[in-house]
Parts: structure tokens; sequence; C-alpha cells
């Protein structure tokens, strides 16, 4: 566990009374309200100072109301000192909301999520690419959220876009529970060498055997992550409540501590803080 207070940076919370998020139907266990009051209860034994909120992927047309709705409980919780929306990046009016996003100082980037689209190719749709490169004007970083086959062509789109600041998130959704390595890791590799990729560490129990996960099946993909992008260029997420699917929070962060036993107090003070504060601009 870490000895100093930590940075969560992959932070959900939604109501599915109040907004719309399809990808819960039929999710019973996500399915529900998960609220700061959950949050506390989840990480009563571990010392957050800050945390960044992240998307949770409602409908297109409410994402202007999850971030006013986020911004509303960050006045109840000081520790949220960033909120990453919905953006709809490939939309030629995206401008007028990025434009109304900035009159917010909590928002410090936006998350399109490419993992769905059914085009393999969506992210190199020039509308998009218009769209990620509209961020530098807003100061605005991009988190990337792929799985693994989708990494050629996010590497294409972030060699188009040398000026914006990306953080990947989830290490790109490996194949963990079939023990997939290949070619995620030559992929992985190939985006490090971009200076202007982060990495965010987390998501991966979800990505393993949810039930029968062990620290050996998610090693060898931190080991990779940390060799690629080193550890100027990692972050820790927790992506509770999503986390809850495969492990508690405590559970996530003592199994990531256990992993990087080898690492020093001055490094892992960059992972789980101080490189968040410098990409988020906390």
């Amino acid at each position: 566990m870490p000895k100093f207070p930590i940075v969560d940076t992959h932070l959900h919370l939604w109501d599915p009374g109040y907004l719309r998020y399809p990808w819960l139907d039929g999710n019973e266990k996500l399915n529900q309200v998960f609220l700061l009051d959950q949050y506390y209860e989840a990480t009563q034994s571990i010392s957050v100072e800050k945390m960044v909120f992240l998307q949770c992927d409602c409908l297109a047309s409410q994402c202007e109301d999850e971030a006013a709705w986020v911004t509303d409980l960050a006045r109840k919780d000081s520790r949220i000192q960033g909120i990453v929306p919905l953006a709809p990046l490939e939309e030629g009016n995206v401008v007028e909301i990025l434009e109304r996003y900035s009159a917010n100082p909590l928002i410090k980037g936006v998350r399109r999520i490419i993992q769905y689209e059914s085009d393999p190719f969506f992210c190199l749709n020039p509308g998009f690419i218009s769209g990620v490169r509209l961020l530098t004007r807003f100061n605005y970083s991009f988190d990337i959220c792929i799985n693994h086959k989708q990494l050629p062509q996010t590497i294409n789109l972030v060699s188009k876009c040398p000026d914006v600041k990306f953080i990947l998130d989830h290490i790109a959704k490996p194949d963990i529970k079939n023990g997939q390595i290949d070619p995620w890791r030559k992929d992985v590799a190939e985006l490090a060498k971009f200076p202007n990729v982060f990495c965010k560490i987390s998501g991966l129990v979800t990505e393993a055997d949810t039930v029968n996960w062990t620290a050996s099946d998610l090693k060898p993909y931190v080991d990779h992550v940390l060799n690629s992008f080193g550890i100027d260029r990692l972050i820790f997420g927790s992506d509770w409540p999503v986390v809850t699917q495969a492990a508690t929070f405590k559970q996530w962060i003592e199994v990531l501590d256990d992993m990087l036993f080898h690492v020093s107090q001055h490094e892992l003070r960059k992972l789980y803080y101080e490189n968040s504060i410098r990409f988020y601009r906390l």
C-alpha cells in the first residue's frame, strides 16, 4: 500500500436514474447508483488526496449534462480536481461544446470511447482527426479508450496529432484472460515511442479472469508498460466502480503495489501522485 496520499485518475460516478447509460443494460452488478458515499466506503482505508472523473459513456446528447452534474459533486468534495467529459469529436459542432467546456476550469481533457466502434478505422476518419487536433486550442488532453486490436490505428492517429497530449486508458485492454500478449506487446512499445503519450495503469483485473485472476496473470503486462513508457509516463487509476466486477479498490491497489515491489518510493510517488498532477494539470 502506498505510504503517501494518492491521486485516483480514473473515477466513475453515475446515477442511471438521472442520465442514460446504454452499456449498463443487463449488467446487474453495475447498473445501480454509484456516488461519492459508495466511493468513500470503498476507499476508507486508502488516502486519496485528489480525483479525476472520467466520463461514463452516457448518451452523447447528455455529455454536457454529465459534466455539469460532476461539477456540482465537486462542490461537495473538493478532491474532485479534474473532469474528463465526453465530447463527440467526429461531429462538426464539437468546437461549440469545447468552447462551453472551456468555461469550466475543472475540465482538463476529453474522452471519446473508440473501443466499441464497428469501423476498425473510425479513429482515422478525417472528421475525428480534426476533432482531436482541436483539443490543442483548449489545452485539453485526450484519453484513449480502445481494445488491443485497435492499437495499430491508434498509433497512426497519434502520429497525425503530434501536438495533442494523449493518455492510454487501461493499457489498451489486452486479452489477459487468455494470456495473449502479442501483438499487444509490440504495438504498445511502438505507441510508447511518442513522447506525448502517457499510459494509465487501470482496468487490468477486468480484462483478466474476473473470478480467478492472480497477480502472475497481470505482471507481464505491468512490467511491459513500465519498460516501454518508463516511470515518468505512467499513472495510476482505479477504474472504480467498474473494477468491482473483479476486485475491490483495496485489492487492486494492493496487487499493483506488490507487482511494483522493486520500484523505489520516489518512483512510486511519481506513479501514484506526481505524474497525475503534471498530466491533468491538477
